[in-house]
């Protein structure tokens, strides 16, 4: 059997906190804000969670890091 191999892509988009969560980046955050809502721009700085339904997946995809 060949080793289980890290998702290079999601590796560099997911950390994991110290509670076994991961954290993400909200999405449309990079440019354009003019077009945003201000409330939309603020609630985008704050921590985004990867919810309980996707955590199966993603670490499987992370079954390397730790």
């Amino acid at each position: 059997m060949p080793k289980m191999k890290t998702h290079s892509a999601t590796k560099k988009r997911v950390k994991r906190t110290a509670t076994g969560k991961f954290k993400v980046s909200h999405a449309n955050r990079a440019h354009l804000k003019g077009n945003k809502n201000k409330n939309t721009i603020r609630n985008n700085r704050s921590a985004n969670y990867i919810s309980k339904a996707d955590e199966k997946r993603i670490k499987q995809q992370l079954s390397n890091v730790k």
